[in-house]
C-alpha cells in the first residue's frame, strides 16, 4: 500500500525541499518505487531535480502540479490522465511532478472548488498509487490550503526543524492545524518525526536538539543533518546527496531507514 508523506514546516529555509529530495532518493535506493510531489509555487524540488524541457522549450510551457490542481477543478486542459504529469529524472532515477509559480495563485482558483481541501486527494487515482510505494510532497512555507491539501492526502508529516535560533518559530500554528486536520479531516494522519537540520556545533544548536527531545520526546529522529556545503553543491549538481559518499549522504539514508521503521 503506497505511503504519502508531507515534509512541511511553516518557516522558510529549514531544509524542506533538500529533506524531500533526499529521502526521496534514499528511500528509492532500500528498493521503494518512489514519486516526489513539488507543491511550493518557488518550486526548488522541481529545480533541484533540474526540471527542464529535453528540446529546451521554456519550463511555463510545460505540464506542473499547478495545471493539474486546475484541470481537477474544471478549469484549464481536461484532466485524462495523472500519469501524464509525471516525469522521471534518470540522474536520481526517481519520478516527479513538477511544480511553477502559478501555483502561487492556488488560493483564489480553488476558492469556489467543492471540498477544496481534498482536490489533491482525489486527483491521486488508486492506478497511480498502486504504482509507488512512497509518494513525498514537498510543502510550501504557509498554512494556506495547498498544505491542507497535502496534509488531507498524507498518511504522515515529517517536520524538518532548523538547529538554530528561532527554529521554533511557526511551529505552534503548524501543530494546530496538524490537530485541527486529524481531528475533522484525517483521523489516521501521523506525526512521522521531527528531523533537526542545519545542526552544528553551537551551544544555541546544541539548545534546540534539548528542546526538541522535551517537546517531541519519541518523535524526534535518532538521526540529525548536520550544516554542510555539501547541501549547496548536491543541488547546483542536481544530484541527491544520498548518492555520494559523504555525512550528509549517510545522514539522509539513515533517516530514510528511519522512515520505513516508522512507517510499519
Amino acid at each position: 500500500m503506497c505511503k504519502i508523506i508531507s515534509i512541511a514546516n511553516q518557516k522558510g529555509g529549514v531544509g524542506k525541499t533538500t529533506t524531500a529530495m533526499n529521502v526521496g532518493v534514499g528511500l528509492r535506493l532500500e528498493g521503494k518505487r518512489v514519486l516526489l510531489i513539488d507543491l511550493d509555487p518557488q518550486a526548488n524540488l522541481s529545480t533541484y531535480l533540474g526540471f527542464t524541457d529535453d528540446e529546451g522549450d521554456p519550463v511555463d510551457e510545460l505540464p506542473t502540479i499547478s495545471h493539474l490542481m486546475m484541470a481537477a477543478i474544471g478549469q484549464g486542459k481536461k484532466l485524462t490522465n495523472v500519469k501524464e504529469y509525471i516525469r522521471h529524472n534518470e540522474l536520481n532515477d526517481i519520478d516527479y511532478i513538477p511544480s511553477d509559480i502559478n501555483l502561487a495563485n492556488a488560493d483564489c482558483y480553488l476558492a469556489g472548488a467543492l471540498s477544496r481541501e481534498t482536490v489533491l486527494k482525489r486527483m491521486l487515482s488508486e492506478e497511480l498509487l498502486s504504482g509507488y510505494d512512497f509518494i513525498i510532497i514537498d510543502c510550501l512555507p504557509s498554512l494556506g490550503v495547498l498544505l491542507m491539501n497535502a496534509l488531507v492526502t498524507s498518511n504522515g508529516i515529517i517536520i524538518p526543524v532548523q538547529a538554530q535560533k528561532f527554529a521554533f518559530d511557526g511551529l505552534g500554528m503548524l501543530n494546530s492545524i496538524f490537530e485541527q486536520v486529524r481531528a475533522t479531516l484525517k483521523p489516521d494522519l501521523k506525526l512521522i518525526g521531527v528531523l533537526p537540520t542545519m545542526v552544528d556545533h553551537t551551544n544555541a544548536s546544541k539548545r534546540v536538539i534539548e528542546k526538541l527531545k522535551e517537546t517531541y520526546t519519541d518523535k524526534l529522529f535518532n538521526t540529525v543533518i548536520h550544516r554542510a556545503t555539501e547541501a549547496t553543491e548536491s543541488t547546483n549538481k542536481h544530484r541527491s546527496l544520498c548518492l555520494y559518499k559523504n555525512r550528509l549522504g549517510e545522514e539522509y539514508r539513515a533517516v530514510s531507514c528511519e522512515i520505513l521503521h516508522r512507517m510499519v
